[in-house]
């Protein structure tokens, strides 16, 4: 009923409708009362009654008093004041006194409330006292009682509100905290989408594309002197454009790659170098040593993805003749070697990558490993070729390394 009443809730509606019904009947029955007893100042004891219930009735209609504190005190002191006139006439009007107090100890500020409740319970025990003509200590019991009672119902209901709102605070920051740690969770997502399909997308569509570039670039080259060789250049990456529109179309359904469709890892990466021995001037063989053992698609994946990724940068960088991958399975782990004869480079001082000269294929293996809890080794130096090493262990990590394998020199 003032500005820092907090919201009603259903069980402080139904408190409130308790009180209204309790000061209306204890009024009525102060009037019936009267009228029933015959007492003297009937007629102006049923209509102080009348007053006094119509002034109450006035407070919850009137919003300025449901709004301000100031207003709602104003309200209280004139059903203080009709009550008095009740009081002085049938002492029938000491009931009504008992509500009062939680109005009182409801709308008036922390410390005025105590002092209001203990004046209308003494003059409550003084109107009492008048009527009777005698005062005992009888008198004030009831009167003090009910003021002890509706202090502490009043104080204890307050500190439970308090705690209910402290713990609806708490409730709402665990709220925010959990929607934000939602959004983080989703913002994590999206980056680490984004770097898979990054990873993706360069070992397969952009390894692809780098290889019908060069195919094209031997047909161009063996134009006009040699059209039989340039169609065969063609040929080649035609159908290298065939397996990225497969690879592409599989990658947007998010599947497996096409190359592990009806055929084991072993068969796929054997394929791959038949495949790069066919299109390129590169003797590509395949080694498998160790018995084969089930794998779980993620580290068939990411093995076939370093085997492409690593033997396009053969063709590409390394100018190598031979290339030799091995796929052995050891006991607690799979190991996939690369090794070459190409020009090879300096592991240390491999250049950052760029969107204009690529160079993401080694950070992207590595990230591809470690995410599975394996390992990357290189050993390289210009001249000697290039070996390249990718561990994975057959039982799924239960924490990810995040620090990076150190290149071994060759």
């Amino acid at each position: 009923m003032n500005a820092a009443a907090p919201a009603p809730t259903p069980t402080t509606r139904a408190l409130t409708w308790c009180l209204h019904l309790l000061i209306l009947g204890l009024l009525a029955l102060s009037g019936a009362r009267a009228v029933a007893d015959d007492r003297p100042h009937t007629g102006w004891t049923v209509a102080a009654a009348a007053a006094c219930a119509a002034v109450y009735a006035a407070g919850p209609l009137l919003p300025r008093i449901r709004r301000s504190r100031r207003a709602a005190a104003w309200w209280l002191a004139a059903v203080g004041s009709a009550w008095l006139v009740l009081l002085a006439l049938t002492p029938d009007g000491v009931w009504v006194a008992f509500p009062l107090y939680f109005l009182q100890l409801h709308l008036l500020p922390r410390r005025a409330g105590p002092l209001a409740v203990a004046a209308t319970a003494a003059l409550a025990v003084a109107g009492f006292a008048a009527h009777q003509h005698s005062f005992s200590a009888a008198m004030a019991i009831g009167p003090a009682l009910g003021a002890a009672v509706a202090v502490a119902v009043v104080r204890g209901y307050q500190a439970l509100y308090r705690e209910s709102e402290q713990r609806r605070r708490l409730i709402e920051e665990l709220g925010a905290t959990r929607a934000g740690l939602a959004e983080a969770q989703h913002t994590a997502g999206v980056l680490a989408e984004r770097e898979r399909l990054a990873h993706e997308i360069h070992d397969t569509l952009a390894q692809g594309l780098t290889s019908i570039q060069l195919l094209l670039r031997a047909a161009e080259r063996a134009l006009p002197a040699r059209p039989d060789a340039a169609a065969r250049h063609v040929e080649a990456a035609r159908q290298a454009a065939a397996d990225n529109l497969a690879e592409a179309r599989r990658f947007v359904a998010a599947l497996s790659p096409p190359a592990l469709d009806g055929t084991t890892l072993a068969g796929a990466l054997e394929r791959l170098c038949a495949t790069a021995g066919a299109r390129h001037r590169l003797t590509a063989r395949f080694h498998l040593t160790g018995d084969p053992a089930p794998l779980p698609t993620a580290h068939e994946v990411a093995l076939l993805r370093v085997a492409q990724s690593a033997l396009g940068n053969t063709v590409s960088h390394a100018h190598a003749t031979t290339a030799d991958i091995t796929l052995g399975y050891r006991g607690d782990h799979i190991a996939l070697d690369i090794v070459d004869d190409g020009t090879g480079f300096d592991p240390a001082r491999v250049p950052a990558p760029d969107s204009e000269s690529g160079g993401f294929g080694l950070a992207a293996m590595r990230v591809r490993l470690h995410a599975l809890g394996g390992s990357l080794t290189i050993a390289s130096a210009p001249g000697r070729g290039t070996a390249l090493a990718a561990r994975l262990p057959l039982t799924s990590p239960i924490d990810t390394p995040t620090d990076s394998e150190p290149e071994a020199r060759p």
